[in-house]
């Protein structure tokens, strides 16, 4: 890893982090996860740490997701990065989950897929305009995963369900109405912000000072369909009350959804509802197993070949059809991996 990657800093009281790959959106690669672990703990038994902030370089992304594609070429190899990376990934999200001090993601632009493990675990997300949040991952081949098994589920209603199967992009307002923003601070504002923090005020006092109300929300308007169709027990039954539904809303989710990842998608719903029952630790377990699958089978290469490499846009699914994937095809994603669990 460049130590260019990701920047440690500290000012005042407080510590500061950017991940610092504009050039790819931010994306995480293997060592800045561990390299951001580390110094999390070194700053944790420092007193004169109060809070830690974790911003983005640039202004299209606090951080679009993992370094998909050096994943592909690690899968593709089979050399041991890709079940490296995502180990020491889960270690990180599970360590700022339970991180002892105020955890501060200034969430600007895109935040996806890895992003989302390294702010949406913190004490805090703090958004402006410009932020979009998702959990793509279904079209890729893989599963809402950094955590998206305990957060998800857990999101007003069945708003996280939604989000994990239709890949739905959120921005400001639907952000803080789904709960992934915790405050809206204008970007005009963001270095006050900053200078507050490190000059000793709470994040607290902080907060009520500069934070503003959150815009309204365009999900409110589909909050109830969203409840009613993403609470069935299956996939297959989401999809009805969808079709059932009619409207364009509705008939466009359904879209979205059939053109995911058949077997990731019935993976994500089962992921979700299992997920409702576990601890955060647990859900990291039941990630890393089913993520040891995932990099040993098909749809995540197709997935990442179609949008990433290619850019065709027309993955070739196997099996091509959730009709074709039946319930019992997922059970083994969640069987114990023995010696090799995720060392939590």
């Amino acid at each position: 890893m460049s130590e260019a990657e990701i920047l440690f800093e500290r000012r005042g009281v407080a510590a500061i982090v950017t991940l610092n790959r504009p050039q790819a959106l931010n994306a995480l690669t293997h060592g800045m996860a561990v390299a951001l672990h580390a110094q999390l703990k070194d700053w944790a038994a420092d007193d004169a740490v109060k809070c830690v902030l974790v911003e983005g370089a640039g202004e299209r992304a606090f951080c679009a997701g993992g370094d998909i594609r050096t994943l592909y070429d690690s899968g593709k190899a089979g050399t041991p990065y890709a079940v490296e990376f995502y180990r020491d990934e889960y270690l990180l999200n599970a360590y700022i989950k339970h991180y002892p001090k105020p955890y501060i993601a200034l969430i600007r632009g895109i935040v996806m897929g890895g992003g989302v493990g390294v702010s949406v675990h913190g004490s805090h997300r703090i958004a402006d305009e410009s932020t979009l949040f998702a959990m793509p991952e279904t079209g890729i081949g893989l599963f809402p995963d950094v955590g998206g098994s305990f957060f998800l589920p857990r999101l007003p209603g069945e708003i996280g369900m939604y989000l994990a199967l239709t890949g739905a992009r959120l921005k400001t307002a639907d952000a803080l109405y789904a709960g992934v923003a915790t405050h809206y601070v204008p970007a005009k504002q963001r270095e006050t912000l900053i200078e507050k923090l490190c000059g000793g005020e709470s994040v607290a006092v902080a907060l009520r000072e500069l934070a503003e109300d959150a815009p309204e929300a365009p999900m409110a308007a589909h909050r109830e369909k969203i409840d009613v169709a993403f609470a069935a027990h299956a996939v297959d039954g989401v999809l009805e009350r969808l079709e059932r539904d009619g409207s364009d809303w509705a008939l466009d989710a359904a879209k979205q959804i059939r053109g995911k990842s058949p077997t990731a998608t019935r993976l994500a719903f089962r992921q979700l509802r299992k997920g409702t029952n576990l601890s955060f630790d647990g859900c990291m377990r039941m990630e890393f197993r089913m993520v040891n699958r995932v990099i040993a089978g098909h749809d995540f290469y197709e997935g990442v070949r179609a949008t990433i490499i290619d850019k065709d846009g027309k993955p070739k699914w196997k099996p091509a059809t959730l009709a074709e994937v039946p319930e019992a095809d997922i059970d083994h994603y969640f069987l114990p991996l023995g010696e090799k669990e995720l060392p939590l």
